[in-house]
């Protein structure tokens, strides 16, 4: 008697970008599109920012990372599947995922409404798998919802380099009409001019070289400091001394070089990361009650204020292109310091 052959239904897969190992560099392959448990969704990729800090992922910088892990931390999407336990998302809607990928809701941060400094804080492309994909699955605390004007390769920057600049500003105590400078011109600083400007503060750009006056300028910068050719401190000063400072290079030493450049009450808020230290003395601060602070991103609420306002005044990242295949080329680009000014995989 024949026995009769049940198909195997196929296993649906998607593309990804994964790293198998620290420093092992990236290999694209085809996963199986995951499933969203309980508080989840399916989110069907369409952009996914290249990030510097992608580097934590793909060198092993962060402890007790898993491998093999899909970095990516700057998604752009339309839900695709929801999980149990999800009402206030459905599916067909626009989400973006930053660095906040979910809080645990119980810390002592949590219990207080911080969840940004949540002290078991969930990232994307670290806690678990990113958007170098075409799928990803992600907690519904992470998600943000976009606005329709605004298309999924432009989003996806603003849920990292986007949010941090804008969240910094509007919590530095600045108001419109106070000078605020921005040091470094590059993936942070491009948009800190815009959101600065937009803010309606009096913004100094500073950079090295003259032949980036002109886009200063044209990003919304009333004065363009070129720290090659004038001391950065003393053309502050000369305009009564920096409100804010918002220190997006990642140099320690131009930091410690601008703190003489604040004003009264100034502040110097860094979002450029460095693991080397930044030089003050006691009475650089004393005089002048002047401030260093750290700023670290934002929840998913602060997303959608950052893509709202973003769409409304017209803030948008310089961008240049990748399809997901080019993962390993788009970060290489990034790495190098020669991107104008954000990298984004589209899928």
């Amino acid at each position: 008697m024949a026995t009769m052959r049940v198909p195997v239904a196929a296993v649906a897969t998607m593309r990804a970008a994964q790293i198998s190992r620290p420093g092992g560099g990236f290999q694209i392959v085809e996963r199986e599109i995951p499933e969203p448990g309980s508080g989840q969704v399916r989110i069907k990729v369409q952009a996914c920012g290249v990030c510097h800090s992608d580097v934590l992922t793909v060198e092993g910088g962060w402890p007790g990372l898993q491998y093999p892990r899909v970095p990516g931390h700057e998604v752009a999407g339309v839900i695709d599947e929801v999980g149990e336990r999800v009402s206030a998302w459905k599916k067909g809607q626009r989400v973006g995922v930053g660095w906040h990928g979910g809080h645990d809701n119980t810390c002592r941060e949590c219990r207080r409404g911080d969840f940004r400094n949540c002290r078991n804080l969930k990232i994307p492309g670290i806690s678990y798998d990113g958007g170098y994909a075409q799928y990803m699955v992600a907690p519904i605390e992470a998600l943000a919802s976009i606005p329709e004007p605004l298309n999924d390769v432009d989003a996806a920057p603003l849920l990292c380099a986007g949010i941090t600049t804008y969240n910094a500003l509007r919590h530095s105590g600045a108001f419109p009409g106070d000078l605020v400078a921005v040091q470094g011109i590059g993936g942070l600083g491009h948009l800190g001019i815009q959101f600065a400007d937009k803010f309606g503060y009096n913004v100094a750009a500073i950079g090295r070289g003259a032949e980036t006056g002109p886009l200063a300028k044209k990003l919304g910068a009333s004065v363009y400091i070129d720290a090659r050719s004038a001391d950065p401190v003393q053309e502050l000063q000369k305009l009564g001394g920096a409100r804010v400072i918002l220190a997006t290079a990642p140099s320690s030493k131009a930091m410690s070089d601008l703190i003489d450049g604040l004003g009264p009450n100034g502040e110097l808020i860094v979002i450029g990361a460095s693991s080397d230290p930044i030089e003050v003395t006691p009475l650089q601060l004393i005089n002048g009650s002047r401030r260093i602070q750290g700023w670290a991103s934002g929840t998913a609420a602060d997303s959608e204020d950052t893509l709202n306002f973003a769409e409304k005044k017209g803030v948008r990242a310089m961008i240049e292109k990748h399809p997901l295949e080019e993962a390993a080329e788009a970060y290489a680009r990034m790495m190098s310091g020669k991107a104008q000014f954000r990298v984004v995989l589209t899928m």
